[in-house]
């Protein structure tokens, strides 16, 4: 498309999607990443089309750029911050990880709780799988108004008050030998 047709912002939208590009560049191997021929960390376009990684950011550069993480097998672990809501397969990723509502002493399932974004959106943060928190409705509100989740590089998640105090959960009971 050409820069008037751009600059003019009269593009037709097609079932609410913006005239866009869309490449797939693996990250296998970051180093080549600003090479200019095809081959490893090429850009594959949504048409099939081939080229360098170098040559797809070139577009890139006065748009919009949605970052799609991919897991191994396939599937979307980080939309970046153009999508604000998990879709099906990281909400899905989330659940595993967390089991249920992770606000401590809840025992929410997974299917009552909300995806949460640690670092809110307007704050920068993405929806990825390293941002979100399950919480259950009633938790999930309570965050919203001064509690706080985090979660340890061990991954265990702790919880404080808005005054600062931490959320415990008492020891397990040792019945007497």
């Amino acid at each position: 498309m050409g820069d008037d047709a751009l600059a003019a912002g009269g593009l037709p939208t097609l079932r609410t999607v913006e005239p866009h590009v869309a490449a797939r560049i693996d990250l296998d191997d970051p180093d080549d990443l600003d090479d200019p021929a095809t081959g490893r960390n090429a850009a594959t376009l949504g048409s099939g089309a081939v080229l360098s990684a170098a040559r797809a950011r070139w577009p890139a550069c006065d748009g919009t750029v949605s970052r799609v993480v991919v897991g191994p097998d396939g599937v979307p672990l980080d939309l970046g911050r153009e999508h604000r809501l998990a879709d099906r397969h990281l909400r899905r990723a989330v659940e595993l990880r967390d089991g249920g509502c992770v606000f401590t002493g809840c025992a929410a399932p997974t299917w009552w709780a909300d995806v949460h974004h640690l670092v809110h959106r307007i704050d920068g943060g993405q929806t990825s799988l390293q941002n979100p928190a399950l919480l259950c409705e009633r938790h999930h509100t309570q965050v919203h108004h001064g509690f706080r989740v985090e979660r340890r590089p061990d991954g265990r998640w702790h919880t404080w008050r808005p005054d600062g105090s931490q959320i415990t959960t008492p020891a397990a009971l040792v019945p007497a030998a």
